[in-house]
């Protein structure tokens, strides 16, 4: 067993959030547990609540890193695009195809509660950055619409693309033929942007 001097903090975060990531590419979060993690890396279950306060702070830490990956892999999708429509298109995909490559990461985001205690600023941090690209991206679109209204519109759209993403990712949508999930993201899109812009 190491012993808590034999790394320093940033190391045993770092290998703590490795062990979580590799656990959740093939089981969900609730197969997991603290005393888990901790033989994960050779540790003992309190040296981890040393390090991240508690179990429910080390998830927050995952969900954190998770959705810096997703952050990356939406900035990195949007340089391609040719207006502010296709940015919103390929920021829907982003999502769909992070979700389905990562399908137990991606629910640890939307299962994961805090427990009545506070969200810490730093994660706080990370949602206003999501949400704030997807509402910068609806400005563009529709400049003439107040913030009130742009907000509203971006949790239309994200939660139209969120439920299709958790259906589709479940394989919920339960049709005789199969669809893709793009497709019914285009529809949304196409049916709502026309819609709203009027």
């Amino acid at each position: 067993m190491a012993r808590r001097n034999d790394h320093t903090r940033e190391e045993l975060v770092s290998m703590t959030l490795e062990q979580v990531k590799n656990f959740l590419s093939e089981h969900p979060h609730h197969e997991l547990s603290l005393r888990k993690v901790a033989a994960m890396i050779g540790y003992v279950p309190s040296t981890l609540v040393n390090v991240f306060g508690n179990y429910n702070l080390l998830l927050l830490h995952a969900v954190a890193q998770t959705l810096d990956e997703l952050f990356a892999e939406a900035e990195n999708e949007m340089k391609n695009a040719t207006s502010p429509e296709d940015a919103l298109r390929r920021l829907a995909y982003c999502y769909q195809e992070f979700a389905a490559s990562h399908p137990y990461r991606w629910q640890l985001i939307f299962q994961h509660t805090m427990s009545g205690d506070d969200l810490p600023e730093w994660q706080s941090e990370r949602i206003d950055k999501m949400t704030g690209m997807l509402e910068t991206l609806i400005r563009q679109i529709t400049p003439g619409k107040s913030e009130k209204e742009i907000m509203e519109a971006s949790r239309v759209i994200w939660a139209g693309v969120h439920g299709i993403t958790l259906l589709s990712v479940d394989d919920k949508l339960f049709t005789s033929t199969p669809i893709d999930g793009k497709v019914l993201i285009d529809n949304l899109l196409d049916t709502y942007l026309n819609t709203w812009r009027v």
